[in-house]
């Protein structure tokens, strides 16, 4: 009969295991075993092993023998057969005890907590107050799972049990076992306030000051740390080391989360933004980063090219409207522009093609090319421009 429930129950651990993807493991190498004798009537309390970088779970057994009494199996040994954490709780719990019936007839009270001083002051005024969990019911067995990582109570990477016997005459026997369930993607040591402290370190630096939303470019190099260092190894790298790596990374989400269009893009609405109110000296230099970085599109070229043209830098004006006639050769303002350059340049005989090759046509959808000229040799007369040759240009596209 026995060997068919233990079949059974393997058969349910395997099934609970095949339902999910297992992202830790029960940490047997640091697992709390110990085994006390406690004295009537009075109190102990055990620290358990020093908890791995990672834990998140614990799973403990406390079993009270009689003498010469011992244990049949350990709980490391059933939990090899539990997947992870939530076996037990979806039933698991009672195959820790059917595996483990023997316990003896003695009784005792215990509490866990937190730190060494709560622990001490229990053991001296059987106080629970401020335990993270107590069991006042006398019991001769007990199991139970801690979640570590909701708890708000266990901040420490110990935990202290304390114990007290309620035998009036005799001493007992407890065996304590303590076995902890470890994340493997935080057993790296990259706690919430580790990460914390990496994406405000990204977003204090001035390319992430840059993109509109750094959340994306921030968390992509975190995971890319994640990916490459324990969190104790990244803290010992040196402090160039450290900025170097952000700085590659940084490089590579730049592109992979769209930084780079964020940036680019941004510079270029303003950079457009300050042409169309005049203020071309301001436009010049945000145009000039997007090239300079090769990432320039037709825009880019159009205002730089025409802000030289209006701040009368004509070799400029036509070097760069023409890198915009290279990406979009039918854009028809790009060639009105590149006419003004070639006329205020002195090569009239270019300026008179591009007029009457475009003088029948729009612009935009609804300014026609004769009219959008017009508009523009009066600018230019205001900013004090040479016009011996507009009314020569105006009869060639007016005819």
């Amino acid at each position: 009969m026995q060997n068919k429930l233990l079949t059974f129950l393997v058969f349910i651990f395997y099934t609970l295991n095949s339902f999910g993807q297992i992202d830790g493991y029960w940490d047997k190498e640091r697992a709390t075993t110990k085994q006390v004798v406690i004295s009537a009537r009075n109190r102990i309390i055990i620290p358990t092993e020093e908890l791995p970088a990672g834990t998140t779970e614990i799973v403990f057994r406390i079993t009270l023998l009689d003498e010469n009494q011992q244990m049949a199996n350990s709980l490391v040994s059933i939990l090899k057969a539990i997947p992870d954490p939530t076996g037990i709780s979806q039933g698991s719990a009672g195959a820790v005890f059917l595996l483990s019936k023997i316990s003896g007839e003695d009784k005792c009270k215990y509490a866990l907590f937190s730190n060494e001083e709560l622990a001490t002051s229990y053991k001296d005024n059987g106080v629970v107050d401020k335990a993270c969990l107590s069991q006042n019911e006398s019991i001769n067995k007990d199991v139970k799972r801690i979640s570590i990582q909701s708890s708000s109570c266990f901040k420490s990477n110990q935990i202290w049990f304390g114990f007290e016997n309620k035998n009036w005459i005799m001493n007992e026997r407890i065996v304590l076992e303590v076995v902890p369930w470890v994340n493997i993607k935080l057993s790296r040591g990259w706690t919430l306030d580790n990460r914390k402290s990496i994406l405000s370190l990204c977003k204090s630096t001035d390319l992430a000051k840059k993109i509109p939303n750094s959340d994306s470019y921030c968390v992509c190099i975190l995971e890319k740390l994640q990916k490459e260092y324990r969190f104790q190894e990244y803290q010992n790298l040196l402090a160039v080391e450290k900025t170097k790596a952000i700085k590659d990374y940084g490089t590579v989400c730049f592109k992979e989360t769209g930084g780079v269009d964020a940036v680019y893009g941004t510079l270029r609405d303003q950079a457009t933004e300050l042409f169309e109110k005049g203020k071309y000296g301001e436009a010049i230099p945000k145009s000039l980063i997007n090239i300079n970085n090769n990432h320039a599109t037709e825009t880019d070229y159009y205002t730089l090219g025409s802000c030289y043209l209006y701040t009368k830098q004509y070799a400029k004006a036509i070097k760069y409207l023409k890198e915009a006639e290279k990406i979009d050769n039918i854009e028809l303002l790009t060639q009105l522009n590149l006419a003004h350059a070639y006329l205020l340049n002195g090569s009239f005989s270019q300026a008179k093609t591009i007029h009457k090759k475009y003088k029948s046509q729009n612009v935009t959808d609804s300014l026609g090319w004769i009219q959008k000229t017009k508009k523009d040799f009066d600018t230019f007369q205001k900013l004090g421009m040479p016009t011996a040759n507009f009314d020569r240009i105006l009869k060639i596209i007016d005819n």
